[in-house]
């Protein structure tokens, strides 16, 4: 597909990169020359230099011609007013990156006027995140499937574990319910596991489970849930607005620390439930005299990374239960999995993700079968997506068993009529299921078919 992208910062040039290695004509517009030097020395890409939103931009970039545009700069009014002129020229699809706030409820009553076909905003999916895990505090990392019905979530195996050295097919006989355990990172990589890997202390595993399962699946495996009741938030970003008031429903307590004033004043009218305290947050004095120690939960948001593993580090050193980390940059993933730090949220890998799925659901070439959510996992290095089934999907009725799948590919659950199934080797799906697929990385799949190890073609 031809794909423009306007705004080469770091949203934009992680699509880029995505989109570029799945085989996609990939171009970026932006009107900083040294960006569009540093992308195209790495990537195989054209580049525009101007304004994304000035017709005679676009059309120099081939507007005309292009299935899809993203506008993913750092300003929202740009960006809808770049969609808008795109769908005049003729681009199919238009998707853009809009994270004010304000803006929630005009969108979803103006997004056909404004020519947009998807709009993403990275903060709040990553606050919607963050809340998940604050809802059980012993996952390191949930994603929703099947309209919230399915959740795949990271769970540590510790030296105290009930599951060291348990092969997976006995799984069931401590879990107490039926998961599948979809794929396991240990120190020398990911593994899509059959039922006889044998699970050691270090690994973190990732579990298919259905959502009413969760509660006894915690219970039977002994890990230890305790409810969040205070949340202590480091930085007072957009991030910060969105979990703060969705917790406050919810019924924590919140306290909010932001060494900015005005941001502080427009915080506390925001959320006058919360605590909102005008204080460095990066300084260990301030969070003590805070009682950062009594605290359920800490949830690290300033705009720097570093910053965030340090005070993370430092949350967790002081004993509280439920750390949360937000980064930017994917690669220090791995640097915060060694130093002990649990659960990180990614507002740009989520918001990535979310235009992936997208991007591969228009790619799929009979219009069918067609990916309908996508979540990375395992810090990226495998994928779980979710396709329904169609009437051109083959294998309909036969037992998975007997159906041959590409290599690193597990089917690891598969709804019917709104009913669960974790799936086993007697399990099918037929036309109208939903089914769960997980692959290691750098495997693009688009449709359902291309799981199969005998795809014509």
């Amino acid at each position: 597909m031809n794909i423009i992208i306007v705004g080469d910062g770091k949203v934009g040039a992680a699509l880029a990169t995505q989109l570029s290695s799945e085989g996609h004509d990939v171009t970026i517009i932006d009107s900083n020359p040294q960006a569009l030097m540093d992308s195209s020395e790495k990537l195989d890409i054209m580049t525009v230099i101007g304004n994304g939103a000035a017709m005679s931009t676009l059309r120099d970039a081939g507007a005309e011609r292009a299935d899809i545009l993203i506008a993913a700069t750092s300003r929202d009014e740009l960006n809808l007013l770049t969609c808008l002129t795109a769908k005049k020229l003729g681009v199919r699809h238009t998707i853009a990156r809009v994270r004010n706030p304000e803006y929630s409820d005009q969108l979803a009553s103006m997004r056909e006027e404004l020519g947009l076909s998807m709009t993403v905003n990275p903060e709040l999916a990553a606050a919607q995140e963050a809340y998940q895990l604050l809802r059980f505090p012993s996952f390191l990392k949930r994603d929703s499937f099947a309209k919230g019905r399915v959740e795949i979530v990271a769970v540590p195996v510790d030296k105290d574990s009930k599951l060291v050295g348990i092969p997976l097919y006995k799984l069931y006989e401590i879990a107490g319910v039926n998961v599948l355990v979809c794929a396991v990172e240990r120190e020398d990589g990911v593994h899509i596991p059959s039922g006889s890997f044998t699970l050691q202390e270090g690994d973190t595993i990732y579990v298919t489970a259905a959502l009413l399962d969760l509660a006894e699946l915690v219970k039977n495996m002994g890990l230890v849930e305790k409810r969040i009741r205070s949340l202590l938030i480091i930085g007072g970003s957009r991030i910060a607005f969105y979990l703060g008031r969705r917790c406050l429903d919810s019924g924590m307590t919140v306290k909010i620390v932001e060494r900015d004033h005005d941001r502080c004043v427009a915080l506390a009218e925001a959320m006058p439930r919360a605590t909102i305290i005008e204080a460095d947050g990066s300084r260990q004095d301030v969070l003590e005299s805070e009682g950062v120690r009594s605290y359920d939960a800490v949830v690290t948001l300033t705009g720097m990374d570093e910053e965030n593993l340090v005070l993370s580090m430092l949350a967790s050193h002081l004993g509280v239960s439920k750390v949360i980390t937000k980064i930017n940059r994917l690669e220090y993933t791995d640097v915060f999995r060694k130093v002990g730090i649990g659960s990180v949220i990614s507002p740009k890998g989520l918001c990535c993700a979310n235009i992936v799925r997208y991007v591969r659901a228009m790619s799929s070439a009979a219009g069918v079968d067609s990916v309908l959510t996508l979540h990375p996992i395992v810090d990226g290095k495998a994928e779980a997506l979710e396709f329904l089934a169609g009437p051109e999907t083959r294998h309909q009725g036969e037992m998975l068993k007997n159906i041959p799948l590409k290599e690193g590919i597990l089917v690891s659950c598969i709804t019917h009529k709104a009913r669960t199934i974790i799936p086993k080797g007697d399990s099918s799906f037929v036309s109208g299921d939903t089914v769960i697929v997980v692959t290691a990385g750098g495997r693009t799949i688009n449709d359902l078919n291309d799981i199969f190890a005998d795809r014509a073609g």
